[in-house]
C-alpha cells in the first residue's frame, strides 16, 4: 500500500497547453519495498549467522507476537501524526485500558470478549478527553499528552495499589491462555493448517490494519483527517470540522493504544501497571520508518507494519548474537539512521531523474 496523501492544491493546465505525461518514480524508490527487503535480508542474515533465529516456536513465534503488538502501538501514533499532532501518552493509555480489562476479569467475572470491549471503551474515552482538551485550549498536543502521560502514570499506579495486592490482576478468563500460546497451526480446515509462526493474537493487528487502511484510503473522514494534518487553515476554510477531526484522531489513538495494552497483557499473562512503559519509542519508530510524516498529511498503514517488523528483527537478531542492551541500542540506532538516510538518498536521486526527463 502506498502512502495515503490528500489531494493537492495543484491547478489544471489551460486547455490550450498540452499536458506533460506523468512520470512515475522508479520501483526501487518505494519505501515499503525498501523496508521489506531490509526485513527479509536481515532475517536471512541472522538466520545464517545464528541458526536459532529461524526456530519457529522459540524465536519466530514470540517475535511475530511482539511485532503484532508494537504494530498496533505504531498505528496508535500514526493516527495522531496524520493530523499533525503526537501522543506522548500512548503507553499510559495502553496501561489505562488494560487496567479496565483486568478489573473486569478479576472483579466482574467478564468473559474474554467483554473485557476486551471494556478495555477499548476506556482507551477511546481517555483519547477523546485528550483531543477535547487540545481543541478547547489550543495548547500543543506535545504539552497536553505529556501532562496526560504523567497524570495516567499516577492514576494507574494508585488504582492498582488500591484494587490489588501485588499490583497486578492475575485472574485469567477462559480463552486467554489459548490466545497467548496458540498459533495458526492450531486452526485447520480439513488437513490444511496455518503457520506455527503466526500467533492467533495477530488477528487483532490484521483487523486494525484493514480498518485504518479502509479509513484513510476509501472514506471521506480519512481524507479530512489527512487534509487537517496537511494544512489546518485550508481545511478549516474548506468546511472541514478540524476540531472534531482532531478529537477523532486522538480517540482512535486511545482505542488502538488500549488494544495494544490488552495484547501486551495477554502476551505476559497478567494485567499490571507497567504495561506500556516501553511503547513510546516504538510508536514513533514504526510509524515514521514506515513513511508517516511527523508534520501530518501523509500516512502509510502497511509501512507502519514493515517499520515495526524491521525494528523487531534487529532487536531479536542482535539479542541472539549476545549483544548487550547498551550496545544493542547503539547498533539499532545506527541501522535505523542508515535506513532513513538510504530512503532519503533514493528519493532525492529519483526526483532528480524525473526533473531531468521533463
Amino acid at each position: 500500500m502506498t502512502p495515503v496523501i490528500p489531494p493537492g492544491s495543484a491547478t489544471r493546465s489551460a486547455p490550450a497547453t498540452p499536458s506533460r505525461p506523468a512520470h512515475r518514480l522508479p520501483f526501487w524508490v518505494n519505501q515499503r519495498l525498501g523496508l521489506l527487503v531490509l526485513v527479509v535480508g536481515l532475517g536471512a542474515l541472522f538466520g545464517v549467522v545464528e541458526p536459532t533465529f529461524l526456530d519457529a516456536r522459540l524465536v519466530l513465534f514470540p517475535l511475530v507476537r511482539d511485532v503484532s503488538t508494537l504494530t498496533v502501538v505504531a498505528l496508535a501514533q500514526m493516527v495522531v501524526l496524520s493530523v499533525g499532532q503526537m501522543n506522548l501518552a500512548v503507553g499510559r493509555m495502553a496501561a489505562f485500558g488494560a487496567l479496565f480489562a483486568g478489573l473486569g476479569y478479576d472483579r466482574l467475572g467478564l468473559p474474554l470478549p467483554l473485557g476486551l470491549l471494556l478495555c477499548l471503551c476506556a482507551g477511546a474515552a481517555i483519547g477523546a478527553l485528550t483531543g477535547w482538551i487540545i481543541t478547547r485550549t489550543g495548547v500543543s498536543s506535545f504539552v497536553v499528552t505529556l501532562a496526560m502521560d504523567f497524570a495516567l502514570l499516577g492514576l494507574v499506579s494508585l488504582l492498582y495499589s488500591a484494587l490489588t495486592e501485588n499490583a497486578a490482576f492475575t485472574t485469567k478468563p477462559s480463552g486467554l491462555a489459548e490466545l497467548r500460546s496458540y498459533s495458526l497451526a492450531d486452526i485447520c480446515v480439513g488437513p490444511v493448517c496455518g503457520s506455527p509462526v503466526i500467533p492467533q493474537l495477530a488477528q487483532f493487528t490484521v483487523l486494525a490494519l484493514l480498518g485504518l487502511g479502509f479509513l484513510y484510503g476509501a472514506t471521506r473522514i480519512g481524507r479530512e483527517l489527512l487534509l487537517t494534518g496537511a494544512n489546518p487553515a485550508a481545511a478549516e476554510l474548506s468546511g472541514i470540522p478540524t476540531g472534531r477531526r482532531v478529537i477523532l484522531a486522538h480517540t482512535l489513538s486511545g482505542l488502538l493504544a488500549a488494544l495494544a495494552g490488552f495484547m501486551a497483557a495477554v502476551s505476559t499473562g497478567t494485567f499490571r501497571a507497567s504495561i506500556g512503559d516501553d511503547f513510546m519509542l516504538p510508536s514513533f519508530l514504526g510509524s515514521v520508518l514506515g513513511g508517516t510524516l511527523l508534520t501530518g498529511g501523509v500516512v502509510s498503514v502497511v509501512g507502519a507494519l514493515l517499520g515495526t517488523a524491521l525494528v523487531g528483527v534487529i532487536r531479536k537478531g542482535l539479542d541472539l548474537l549476545g549483544v548487550g542492551l547498551e550496545s544493542l541500542n547503539i547498533y539499532l540506532g545506527c541501522v535505523l539512521l542508515l535506513a532513513l538516510s538510504a530512503d532519503r538518498v533514493r528519493t532525492v536521486v529519483s526526483h532528480r531523474k524525473v526533473v531531468r526527463s521533463t
